[in-house]
């Protein structure tokens, strides 16, 4: 039998073992992933290029290296030699690209993907939702028309401009109190560097953007009414950019990828090890994201018709170590008692400062932190959703590889995070994949046949089309279908073990098969597997217990409403959530998808300066609960691990739960307490 090694392909999560001396092309062919060629693998077309990431990752226990591929062929030394500004143009090292169909597997890698060799695009779901919001942006336009100087009055260009700008905001806000004067102005160097010739270019008559009435960021010659800013969600597995006109607040472009920080780790912990088990981990996390995020930024701004050099502003959210790998800022003490971030509250940086790709004296935001895995992403939420102007108690959830939790009302507000882990995402599930075309999305089983029905992704209709994996709305779906059913237990064991057309004994226990494989188009079946459901009972378990510790805090039992945050809240079935133990008891018309909260909190930032100040505010009224620190915390979780929980009654769903009474083990975890 040949030796067997462990081939991981990002940004998919996909792995598995393949035999020694496969090509990368058919390893991932084998684990489900579609690589792009048009040559039938003669090494001509290069659409197959692929990077071999180095390093020790433990999150996974492998150590990859170039050496543990085939030495670059004959073919791929040619088709470089062919292209020598390639590697320069795109920031690769020489070694570090390889054509997938020649290169082979001798030992452990882990593989990126890049964008325009992946044959499956994934579908990043965190669109911009209808919001009314105030338009107050921090950049304003004045039109300046300025007296030359002259032998008599030589005054300097600066001074002379900064004189106009001070006249033509007062008559533009005529009235108000505090206006600028010219002596409390300044203008950013790179600006200034400019400024004689532009001045002059356009014979005195310019346009000029001030940020916040009180620094000069950019002068047109003549009038111009261009405006544009992006807010910008940099999320643990996506990132979503929102292109908008400061003057109206329309978005006029959006654009999303997956976070090429995914290769060094799918979640934030094992990005903050990446960083400290190697000494250029941080730098490569940052480039990695800035490098995306300007591709992004361009994408944009060419669907829009505009320069980059056009965009004066940017906001920027995301959790806590996703802010400080964008601001090149070491994560290490992130994840070391106590947790400490290096600043909690919000900061203006220049966009050159970190390479950012729009105009050099642009600022950038970056909204507050909470605590150490509650970031920037909350804040946004929090000015998106106003909890903090409600009567009610609202329980907000924003769903992820890390999940954010705020609870409470005008008067109080507590907020907890927990890790969920990958799974919910595709991720360590045998045949999990993240949404992009083939990935079933939607599960049934019929109670009484036990067949199943399945909703793909790119099919409009039920039961057609070919299926590649099963992505994370449908593995709820699937948890809570086998569930309801009967198939599984309360405790997520499998009643049935075989003998029947869905449900058989695999390599690791039972499973139940969701495709078979003439269904499929990786022809092969497509199961859920016992350690499939333990996967899933994990993430949903810790997510309820950190549910249940914030209500504890207020003295609920139930919150009243649920408000279902993020890309990944929009699409999940929130009856189904509620079966499995997810999410708490609560009414179902009050449990609501509200979209993608935090970046539509960066958008609200973006628009309406004094959101800004509010977040600070709101930030520093949040009490923080600490889990781990919680005494009951490993008991509370046996007890949510079951489906849905070991003694909690969900009256809501009751009638949906199978043979519903508590298990004979809740007073062991609970201490007697019901």
């Amino acid at each position: 039998m040949p030796n067997k090694y462990t081939v991981i392909l990002q940004p998919s999560g996909r792995r598995g073992e393949v035999a020694e001396g496969t090509s990368l092309r058919a390893a991932a062919r084998e684990l489900g992933v579609d690589i792009e060629s048009i040559c039938a693998e003669n090494s001509t077309c290069g659409k197959c290029k692929v990077l071999v990431e180095e390093g020790t990752f433990e999150r996974y226990g492998i150590t990859s290296k170039r050496e543990n591929l085939s030495r670059l062929s004959p073919e791929e030394a040619a088709y470089f030699a062919r292209r020598p500004k390639l590697l320069a143009t795109q920031g690769w090292q020489a070694g570090q690209v390889r054509l997938a169909c020649q290169a082979k597997v001798y030992g452990d890698v882990l593989i990126n993907v890049p964008e325009e060799s992946r044959g499956n695009k994934q579908i990043v779901r965190k669109s911009a939702t209808e919001r009314i919001i105030e338009i107050k942006p921090s950049i304003r336009k004045y039109l300046v028309e300025l007296t030359p100087p002259t032998l008599s009055n030589p005054k300097a260009d600066w001074e002379r401009l900064a004189s106009g700008i001070a006249t033509s905001i007062g008559l533009v806000r005529q009235g108000q109190a505090n206006l600028p004067r010219a002596k409390d102005l300044t203008i950013d160097y790179a600006c200034l560097q400019t400024l004689g010739t532009v001045l002059r270019e356009a014979k005195w008559r310019v346009t000029v953007s001030v940020w916040q009435d009180k620094e000069v960021v950019r002068v047109e010659a003549g009038y111009s009414e261009h405006l544009f800013g992006a807010a910008i969600d940099i999320g643990t597995t996506t990132l979503a950019l929102y292109l908008c006109n400061l003057e109206n607040g329309e978005v006029v472009a959006a654009e999303s990828e997956m976070n090429p920080q995914i290769v060094y780790g799918e979640d934030v912990m094992s990005r903050i090890q990446y960083t400290i088990a190697n000494e250029d981990g941080l730098e490569k996390l940052h480039k990695a994201v800035i490098k995306t995020l300007n591709q992004l930024l361009a994408r944009a701004a060419n669907s829009a018709g505009i320069s980059t050099d056009d965009i004066l502003e940017a906001t920027v959210v995301g959790n806590s170590t996703m802010h400080h790998l964008f601001l090149n800022l070491s994560p290490r003490h992130l994840g070391i008692a106590p947790f400490a971030p290096a600043i909690y509250r919000s900061v203006d940086i220049k966009a050159r400062e970190f390479g950012l790709q729009i105009n050099r004296s642009a600022n950038v935001h970056v909204l507050p932190v909470i605590a150490s895995f509650i970031g920037a992403d909350t804040s946004g939420v929090l000015i998106a959703e106003e909890p903090h102007k409600q009567d009610e108690n609202w329980l907000i959830i924003d769903i992820g590889t890390n999940a954010e939790l705020v609870l409470g009302n005008k008067t109080r507000l507590i907020c907890a995070s927990t890790p969920t882990g990958p799974a919910l995402e595709g991720a360590h599930i045998e045949h999990g994949m993240r949404a992009a075309p083939g990935a079933i999305e939607r599960v049934e089983i019929d109670e009484k046949t036990f067949e199943a029905r399945c909703k793909i992704i790119g099919e409009e209709n039920w039961n057609t089309g070919k299926a590649k994996g099963i992505c994370g709305s449908a593995i709820i779906d699937a948890a809570a279908e086998l569930f309801r059913v009967g198939i599984v237990d309360t405790r997520g064991k499998f009643r049935h073990e075989g003998g029947m057309r869905r449900i058989r004994q695999g390599e690791s226990g039972p499973e139940y098969v969701i495709a078979f494989a003439e269904e499929t188009s990786i022809g092969r079946d497509i199961p859920i597997t016992q350690q499939d459901v333990r996967q899933i009972q994990l993430a949903k378990g810790a997510l309820f217990v950190a549910a249940r510790a914030l209500l504890d805090q207020f003295g609920l039992r139930a919150p009243d409403k649920i408000l279902l945050a993020g890309g990944f809240g929009t699409y999940i079935d929130k009856t189904k959530a509620m079966l499995i133990g997810m999410i708490p008891d609560c009414p179902l018309e009050n449990v609501y998808a509200v979209g993608n909260s935090a970046g539509d909190g960066a958008r609200i930032a973006l628009l309406n300066v004094d959101k800004r100040a509010e977040a600070m505010t709101v930030a520093a009224r949040l009490t923080r609960y600490e889990l781990p620190t919680d005494p009951a915390f490993q008991n509370q979780f046996m007890l949510a691990m079951n489906f849905p929980h070991m003694n909690e009654p969900f009256p809501h769903i009751s009638h949906l739960i199978p043979n519903h009474k508590a298990d004979p083990m809740a007073e062991k975890f609970s201490g007697g307490k019901k």
